[in-house]
């Protein structure tokens, strides 16, 4: 996965992102045709760095196309770029986990449906030592609180994505507002910023699943299970004159039907001992 920074200003063309998600996929820029006349089977997916980073996207998309019949091309960048690409027209579905921009985002007039389709939660983690001692308290306000009281490092992403957005209410939340050295910002994805909080002794806030699958990391999970920690991901389709709609509409179809749901039962709970995103899509 090769990481980048963007910003919810960034504009995307259509051709670029479809150059870019070719690039991830390893297959080079092939001609992609006129950005006002997409090709009938073909879906640009902008997605979460966390459902790229874990995997679960190269399990799901080859699947989604033998049933759809689209050829999907994803693109990850932070839940805001994601949006961003949408309400351009540079994308047509999108799957994100920001519920109050996804909010306003429908309120605006740019996505046809927004479907739940999983969650999984967001966790706190840190030094092995723990010198904030995050572990003893009981809420993420009062984890917040005492890193800021005590100076001790924050790595945060810093990129207008799912994970950023909801950092920063935990942070309005516990009434305290980050700066000084012992908070850093890195622009990146989430496997590179809980590379840099491990590699510095630094806490994060990252989604579980990105954080078991990041290989290499010293940190350990110093927070879980408040309410607030809670990470739902909906799919949006993209109401704009470009979209691809019969494809947009297929594919969010097949995410939150049987199979869909299936597979994201299924994904990662032979390697990890457990699920790394629970469907909500289809009756338990």
């Amino acid at each position: 996965m090769i990481g980048f920074a963007v910003t919810h200003r960034h504009r995307m063309p259509r051709a670029v992102a479809l150059c870019l998600a070719a690039v991830l996929a390893s297959s080079g820029c092939a001609s992609t045709g006129s950005a006002d006349s997409p090709d009938s089977g073909q879906l640009i997916l902008a997605t979460t760095t966390s459902a790229q980073n874990t995997g679960l996207l190269d399990m799901l998309i080859p699947k989604a196309d033998a049933s759809t019949g689209c050829t999907t091309k994803a693109v990850a960048v932070g839940s805001g770029e994601a949006l961003a690409m949408g309400e351009q027209g540079n994308a047509d579905v999108v799957l994100v986990h920001s519920p109050e921009d996804e909010r306003e985002f429908m309120a605006g007039g740019h996505g046809t449906s927004r479907k739940l389709i999983m969650h999984n939660d967001f966790v706190l983690i840190g030094p092995p030592g723990d010198p904030a001692g995050v572990a003893e308290t009981d809420s993420s306000a009062e984890a917040l609180t005492q890193i800021a009281e005590r100076k001790a490092k924050f790595v945060s992403r810093g990129d207008d994505s799912g994970t950023h957005s909801e950092e920063l209410a935990l942070w309005r939340q516990a009434a305290v507002k980050p700066h000084g050295e012992w908070y850093v910002e890195t622009g990146q994805g989430m496997g590179e910023t809980l590379t840099i909080a491990s590699q510095t002794d630094g806490y994060t806030l990252t989604d579980r699943a990105t954080f078991l699958t990041t290989k290499g990391l010293s940190s350990r999970i110093v927070l879980d299970g408040p309410e607030e920690l809670h990470n739902p991901y909906h799919v949006i389709t993209v109401d704009h004159p470009a979209t691809n709609t019969q494809c947009a509409k297929a594919f969010a179809e097949w995410l939150s039907g049987e199979q869909g749901q299936g597979l994201i039962d299924e994904f990662g709970a032979g390697e990890y001992s457990r699920q790394l995103f629970v469907p909500d899509a289809m009756p338990r």
